[in-house]
């Protein structure tokens, strides 16, 4: 399967060159809205999966709409994501997310509002630990 053929109900997007250094692995990014909340459409090819990361003073909800994914806090065991699930992140939480192993995977990534909000990029996630996931 590519990246066209993967069914989901928001556009696909674009090749995610403008993060692409913080991704293991192809994805696509389609904002769907930056009016008073930033809402993005991301998509990941299997196995591919974002580095481990911070949202200072505003968090994140992850809205997961196609596919199979995965989402860890640090320090705790990875959880399976699959539509209809909801991932809220709250500030200063180092997490990652991304693709099954084996399955295309998509969510909408909510940027929560806050005055001076931003986000840290931090290491990969090693492949040792990413293919310990079924």
């Amino acid at each position: 399967m590519n990246a066209n053929e993967f069914e989901q109900i928001f556009p696909l997007g674009d090749k995610n060159e403008a993060f692409a250094e913080y991704f293991v692995g192809q994805s696509y990014l389609k904002m769907l809205t930056t009016e008073r909340v930033g809402i993005a459409n991301v998509t990941f090819e299997p196995g591919c999966r974002n580095n481990w990361h911070i949202h200072h003073r505003g968090g994140q909800i992850l809205l997961c709409t196609a596919g199979r994914g995965y989402y860890q806090e640090w320090g705790n065991p990875a959880q399976e994501m699959k539509p209809g699930d909801i991932i809220n992140i709250p500030p200063e939480v180092k997490h990652w997310h991304g693709a099954a192993p084996n399955s295309w995977f998509s969510h909408l990534a909510v940027e929560v509002p806050a005055e001076n909000a931003s986000n840290e990029w931090l290491e990969a996630v090693s492949a040792e630990e990413y293919n310990k996931l079924k």
